[in-house]
């Protein structure tokens, strides 16, 4: 259980440098200089976004045998690691307006739209159906998402120049990747 947390905030953690997800934060923390409410609509948009995801996840596995569950989790995770190669952008996420709401639920609401199809839903998904304990990958999860993102609430642009982003990105491409080999070789459990 503690494993799977770990493994489960570590990969997200990591994979959520540079992601649209910190740019996004930036952006807010810049237009409303808030940051625990920021910080709380990233927490509930996350939970509810990865929980969501976590039980998709649990929910593929149980209709599919473990053999080619093992097959589509590791090429998923191969797939996860090239994909944090590119680096994002805000390009695709939804316009940055509040209409009357709160600067908590406004981020919320941004945070869940663009956390949608997003390489840390897709790997919530596939921790999920790996490790079979939907809490456990959803907590982890929700929390290397607060581990990447609340820095950047609170030191903002000062601690994106410092990170250098494309070694990160490569770390992360490069865990993802290892998990992707070793679920190919490894049996999964259900």
């Amino acid at each position: 259980m503690v494993t799977t947390f770990l493994l489960s905030a570590g990969v997200v953690s990591i994979a959520e440098i540079g992601d649209r997800t910190q740019l996004l934060t930036l952006l807010l923390v810049a237009r409303w200089r808030r940051p625990w409410p920021i910080i709380g609509g990233i927490f509930v948009a996350t939970l509810l976004n990865h929980a969501l995801a976590a039980a998709a996840g649990q929910l593929v596995a149980s209709f599919i045998g473990p053999e080619l569950l093992r097959w589509v989790l590791g090429l998923s995770f191969i797939a996860m690691a090239l994909w944090a190669l590119k680096p994002d952008d805000l390009d695709d996420a939804p316009e940055m307006r509040r209409n009357g709401l709160g600067t908590f639920m406004a981020t919320a609401v941004l945070f869940f739209l663009v956390e949608m199809g997003d390489k840390t839903q897709v790997a919530t998904a596939a921790l999920a159906a790996r490790y079979d304990d939907l809490l456990v990958v959803t907590m982890g999860t929700t929390i290397g998402m607060m581990i990447a993102n609340a820095p950047v609430a609170f030191c903002g642009e000062a601690l994106t120049r410092r990170l250098p982003l494309k070694y990160i990105r490569w770390a992360a491409a490069g865990l993802l990747a290892v998990i992707g080999l070793v679920t190919l070789i490894a049996p999964v459990r259900i």
